[in-house]
């Protein structure tokens, strides 16, 4: 079955003046089979070959495919760019040449020529048409079962907030990652790994970017004695340092420098100094 708004493999089932027309191997003269135009046709592609296609809906709403591959899928979020408005609403630059609506009704508010939102693009049942949604949190999952504290997730930054920012985990739940955990720039569009720091009763979720406790430490302490070999045993660090520096010097938290700098010194594999830490 051909699935608007996915990749599809399709046989190429007869050449015509405007392109080839595609369906499954035993799908010939079905009224099912779509038009890959001659533009994106490759100039190998010959009757019975099978391609990997993008399906979507034309100007005049008829499934049409393509081998560009667009910047969203069906059914996932990602971060895009407003290229106009309408009467009908926003409309976004996801990679194709039919740009990708977000009807007025599905606007979280009200979007702007240039800016960047995370949507949810889905299929209108109503319609047959791709659609986006920047009301993000409708199209969340609330069963939290499949998620553990300390798991290690991805998370996609999606919205500011008093407390932090908004976060979608696995492209399925939400969650909060808040100001005081944050040691990087962040802002709405961003990916990143992280972990899961706390499931509340209310099944909402506490995210951070390093993991909690003694597991975050070995990894960098290994982290901290690499930088110290790379850099003739020395590095200008220490506890007292600004947490920025220390972020872009070794991408890690102030709190999680000075845990492995203490377990390194405990070992005696590195000097405290005041200017710095030095190997020993």
């Amino acid at each position: 079955m051909i699935e608007i708004g996915r990749m599809n493999k399709l046989t190429a089932l007869r050449a015509t003046s405007v392109g080839f027309f595609l369906g499954e191997s035993d799908s010939y003269n079905s009224p099912d089979d779509v038009l890959l135009p001659n533009k994106y046709v490759p100039a190998s592609l010959a009757v019975g070959d099978e391609i990997e296609v993008f399906i979507y809906t034309d100007s005049e709403d008829r499934p049409i495919a393509t081998t560009l591959t667009p910047h969203i899928m069906r059914d996932e979020f990602a971060p895009l760019p407003v290229v106009s408005v309408t009467n009908v609403g926003a409309f976004l630059d996801w990679g194709l040449e039919k740009d990708l609506l977000v009807p007025f009704r599905e606007q979280s508010r009200p979007m702007v020529v240039g800016k960047w939102y995370v949507v949810y693009m889905y299929l209108d049942k109503d319609t047959g048409r791709l659609v986006a949604s920047s009301k993000v949190s409708r199209f969340l999952d609330d069963d939290v079962s499949d998620l553990c504290k300390g798991d290690d997730v991805d998370l996609l930054v999606y919205e500011s907030t008093d407390l932090g920012f908004n976060v979608i985990i696995n492209d399925r739940f939400q969650g909060l990652l808040y100001h005081t955990g944050i040691f990087r720039p962040v802002q709405p569009g961003d990916r990143m790994p992280g972990f899961i720091k706390h499931i509340r009763d209310d099944k909402l979720i506490d995210v951070s970017l390093q993991q909690e406790g003694f597991q975050n430490v070995e990894p960098s302490a290994q982290q901290i004695l690499d930088a110290l070999n790379a850099n003739n045993g020395f590095l200008p660090l220490n506890d007292k340092s600004d947490p920025q520096l220390i972020y872009q010097t070794l991408e890690m938290s102030k709190k999680t420098f000075k845990k492995a700098i203490g377990t390194l010194y405990k070992e005696r594999k590195i000097v405290i100094q005041n200017d710095g830490i030095a190997l020993v």
